[in-house]
């Protein structure tokens, strides 16, 4: 897994976390892992894997093209087998495969 990348955009709605996952998914080969949303759904962070360039590429993607405000952004090259697992039960949590 250390060639691998995390990638996280929080935003401040539903829409426009999906509206950014599809530009993200389009710009690069990035996989999609899950979300969270928090305070009823108006603020959403968006989680994706992949090589530390297509992740980096899709995340500055989202931010140029996107329509919605992110409002924060990062990408973890190589992140510790902790925050996998924690991004893992996330994924569990929010039914997503």
């Amino acid at each position: 897994m250390s060639k691998n990348a995390l990638g996280l955009i929080e935003l401040p709605n539903c829409t426009d976390a999906i509206e950014a996952l599809d530009v993200m998914l389009k710009t690069a080969d990035v996989k999609f892992l899950t979300w969270e949303k928090k305070l009823g759904g108006r603020l959403v962070t968006i989680f994706l894997q992949g090589q530390v360039s297509a992740v980096t590429e899709a995340v500055e993607a989202a931010k140029k093209n996107a329509k919605g405000n992110i409002v924060a952004s990062y990408v973890i090259a190589s992140p510790h087998e902790e925050t996998m697992r924690l991004v893992e039960l996330s994924a569990k949590k929010n039914g997503v495969k």
